[in-house]
Formats: structure tokens, C-alpha cells, sequence
């Protein structure tokens, strides 16, 4: 397991205030696969609040996916709705918990908000 990967975890219960202000209420089991060994984390989501775990137990919804896409996922260098629509991980269960938690990892390298741009070109052009 990645240091990467750790430290976001051990973020998530942090973060939960700013991200989880939606009506979310229900329990995600993670699967980080690496050759023939698989590492859980279960998030149990609600308004505001998170928990992590490495103990497995009853899920709303499973995520599978490699430690590698993973840490990518974790450092914004991919993002999660296309990984399971190009069939890089998989998923199944409450759709709504997974784009929930799809909002705890960060935005590509150099992304900048486009209404930022845009005043920038506004300001050029004066």
C-alpha cells in the first residue's frame, strides 16, 4: 500500500464536513488488489461525517480496482467515473455512494477553475 494511499484515507474523516453535505448515508467497501493479495478499506458515509476500516463487513456497495489506479486516483492523475466506464475498476451496489466519495479526490495536476480563466481573458481584452 502506497503512502498515498494511507494518507488519504486517514484524511477522509477530516474532509467529510466540506464534502459530504448531501443526504449520503450508507456503508462502501474498497478493494485495492496487487497481484494475488487484496487490501479492504470499508468508508461508512453519512451528512458531514466518515469512517474508515480495514475490517471487512456488510456493504452498501463494493469498489474494486488496483493499488496502482488507486494511488493515480489519489494523486489526480485519474479520475474515478472513468476508470469504471473504461473497465480499468468495478462496481457495484448504491451508485450514489460511489459519486459521493468520488468527490474526496483531488482534481488533475495544474486544473484550474475555467471562471477564473475567463476573467483572466475578460481582463486581456480590456
Amino acid at each position: 500500500m502506497s503512502e498515498a494511499t494511507e494518507r488519504f484515507f486517514e484524511s477522509l474523516p477530516a474532509r467529510a464536513p466540506h464534502v459530504l453535505r448531501g443526504p449520503v448515508n450508507g456503508t462502501m467497501q474498497i478493494d485495492l488488489a496487487r497481484g494475488n493479495q487484496t487490501a479492504h478499506w470499508v468508508v461508512r458515509m453519512r451528512p458531514g461525517a466518515i469512517e474508515v476500516s480495514r475490517q471487512r463487513g456488510p456493504a452498501d456497495a463494493i469498489w474494486y480496482t488496483s493499488e496502482d489506479l488507486f494511488d493515480r486516483l489519489v494523486t489526480g492523475r485519474a479520475q474515478a467515473i472513468s476508470t469504471v466506464l473504461r473497465n480499468e475498476s468495478s462496481f457495484s451496489g448504491d451508485v450514489v455512494l460511489f459519486l459521493a466519495f468520488r468527490r474526496f479526490f483531488p482534481d488533475p495536476p495544474d486544473t484550474r477553475d475555467p471562471r477564473e480563466v475567463a476573467r483572466e481573458q475578460a481582463g486581456r481584452l480590456r
